[in-house]
């Protein structure tokens, strides 16, 4: 179902619906009053990547919350994740395109993993579109072989990591103990992370194993053209910046976050100590170094 998101009132905030944005339908949920200043998530790939707490938590301090799906996620335009026909710059011109559909006011941009990436090249490529930006759990730079200065995968993770039986897609409970199993890898909440997969299951379209795969583990990145670099230009932001990162980060190890905040001028760094890969639930600090840019 598309709304126009001026019409939008109070009953349909916390619903989710499609917007036809650039030729694409993109799944949004909105959180607090739509008159007020937008915060736009942008998924790392599904919107669930955004703690339904955090949502709710920065809607309470005055601002209309929209997460949204990126393309080939949730319920946003899906085609074919092992051949995206689209670029992270097209990902990126997404955002920019939504937030000014959803209010023609400048938007706090906040993009989490692959969506931090997103948010980076958006920010970079349509200064105008956003006042604020929030980079978290990310890198400065695309899939791939990192710079010398910024630390890589931790190895003692990963081997565990990627040495796990892939599940039948078909099989919801399945992909949960799947997500819980990787979760306890990587140090985040295993019922957390069970319970989202199960939701992102519930909202992946169809049955086509690499569909599902690709919502769970946001594959279709590794087959995103994302050049060209981006991170020599992040000296160039002039928007209030917050980085956050998990200290305790097996997948991108806090240095990248570090990165980005010594790359963006006066870029603020909140380091999530007891964190890894995921934003806590209930992380009040998050929502309020947010709602203080």
């Amino acid at each position: 179902m598309k709304d126009d998101p001026r019409t939008i009132g109070t009953d349909h905030l916390g619903s989710t619906h499609t917007l036809a944005v650039r030729g694409v339908e993109l799944g949004v949920e909105h959180f607090g009053d739509k008159a007020a200043p937008l915060v736009l998530l942008a998924g790392g790939t599904t919107m669930l990547s955004w703690p339904d707490a955090l949502c709710a938590a920065l809607a309470r301090g005055g601002r209309h919350v929209v997460r949204y799906d990126l393309r080939d996620a949730g319920t946003s335009t899906t085609v074919d994740p092992t051949a995206p026909g689209y670029t992270l710059r097209d990902l990126a011109d997404d955002a920019a395109a939504l937030a000014r559909t959803l209010d023609r006011r400048p938007a706090h941009l906040a993009g989490i993993g692959v969506g931090g990436m997103v948010a980076q090249v958006a920010a970079l490529d349509h200064p105008d579109a956003f006042s604020a930006l929030t980079i978290a759990g990310t890198r400065p730079v695309a899939p791939g072989p990192v710079d010398d200065d910024l630390p890589d995968h931790d190895a003692a993770a990963m081997k565990p990591l990627f040495a796990r039986t892939i599940p039948d897609w078909s099989d919801r409970a399945a992909v949960a103990d799947y997500a819980a199993q990787g979760a306890e890898i990587l140090g985040d909440d295993p019922a957390v992370a069970r319970d989202i997969a199960g939701r992102i299951w519930d909202r992946t379209p169809g049955t086509a194993p690499p569909v599902h795969m690709a919502n769970q583990m946001s594959t279709v990145f590794a087959a995103l053209d994302c050049e060209p670099r981006w991170r020599e230009r992040l000296s160039s932001l002039a928007l209030p910046t917050l980085v956050v990162h998990g200290r305790r980060d097996p997948f991108f190890p806090v240095g990248n976050g570090q990165a980005i905040a010594r790359d963006i001028p006066g870029a603020r760094l909140l380091v999530l100590e007891s964190a890894a890969t995921a934003i806590p639930d209930a992380a009040a600090e998050v929502a309020a170094a947010m709602l203080a840019l």
